[in-house]
């Protein structure tokens, strides 16, 4: 977020979510889910390698790290959308292994995409209605028949209604989803998936292609989530958003979890700061890159000053050679 942004309203963090040292790994007084020993490798090239992480109930969740560090594929593992090499995981103590995505959701567990999935050709409220799982009229010979589904729908229609106020969506209930900007888009992947009435929601960077003016929205509505009773975990590259919001962070590199915490511990981490966060936290940026530009513009100066002397020289020697030439030879 640019730093024009407001601040994000401050709530009280959830605290003693984590029992024993805190390292990777480390156990959680009530976790909603438990990953153990997952691998998934890719060509040769191993994206995710877990150990062990657990996810604290009732909080929310930050996943960090750089590019590449395997959280998005970590997010596909979880929610079925990808099938791991190894290991076991498990939400809300039942095991979800080689459970399909559609079945975990209906278990309670929804995911949102840093890509949105909104289907463009079909209203919001459309696509609001989509979410909710249950729905009499999907069945063949039931939709041939109204009366059997249409008290269900306007029911589902009501609920979708006030999701929308909620979200600020409600004027744009017949509009198009491609006619939607990114962050509203964002919105109403986040209000379909509340449809469902999940207990676990995982949001894949929410705030990824997000205009300014909608991120307090965004902000706002995670933490709505949490005040509703859900669990959340997020993916997200943005410090100034996990620093406020983040109940708990677990960081990630080259497939591996490197450290875990609260946001304030976690950005003191050596390991996080080698791994991801660089020495931006304690140097400004600017004064690095302006100290790095002086000091490429110094060298680039002598490197000037070097050649003109050579050129210089190069003319003296040529003239001196030029005056040799046309003196009297008697």
């Amino acid at each position: 977020m640019s730093g024009d942004v407001t601040e994000p309203r401050q709530r009280t963090k959830a605290t003693g979510l984590h029992k024993g040292e805190m390292v990777p790994g480390v156990a959680k007084v009530d976790p909603i889910v438990i990953v153990d020993g997952v691998k998934r490798i890719f060509g040769g090239l191993t994206a995710v390698d877990v150990d062990h992480i657990e996810i604290p109930r009732h909080a929310i969740t930050a996943l960090i790290g750089p590019n590449g560090a395997g959280k998005t594929t970590l997010f596909n593992l979880l929610t079925g959308f990808d099938k791991p090499d190894a290991g076991s995981w498990s939400f809300d103590g039942t095991s979800l292994a080689g459970i399909p995505a559609y079945k975990a959701a209906r278990m309670g567990q929804v995911r949102t995409f840093q890509l949105t999935k909104a289907l463009g050709l079909l209203t919001v409220m459309e696509n609001m209605k989509l979410g909710a799982p249950g729905q009499k009229g999907e069945s063949l010979w039931r939709s041939i028949f109204p009366f059997v589904w249409r008290a269900q729908d306007d029911a589902l229609e009501t609920k979708a209604r006030d999701l929308l106020t909620r979200f600020k969506l409600d004027a744009k209930e017949k509009d198009f989803a491609a006619s939607l900007s990114g962050g509203q888009r964002k919105l109403l992947e986040m209000a379909r998936a509340l449809m469902s009435d999940p207990t676990f929601v995982m949001l894949d960077e929410p705030m990824a292609g997000v205009n300014p003016a909608l991120t307090q929205s965004l902000l706002d509505h995670i933490l709505d989530l949490k005040d509703l009773g859900m669990t959340v975990l997020f993916v997200e590259h943005d410090m100034h958003m996990v620093r406020h919001i983040a109940d708990w962070v677990i960081v990630m590199a080259e497939g591996r979890v490197v450290a875990e915490g609260p946001p304030e511990e976690v950005m003191q981490n050596p390991a996080v700061i080698d791994a991801y966060l660089g020495s931006h936290q304690d140097v400004d940026l600017g004064v690095v890159t302006g100290r790095v530009q002086g000091e490429i513009a110094t060298e680039a100066e002598r490197t000037l000053a070097a050649e003109a002397r050579d050129i210089e020289a190069a003319v003296e020697a040529a003239d001196s050679d030029a005056g040799a030439s046309t003196e009297d030879p008697k």
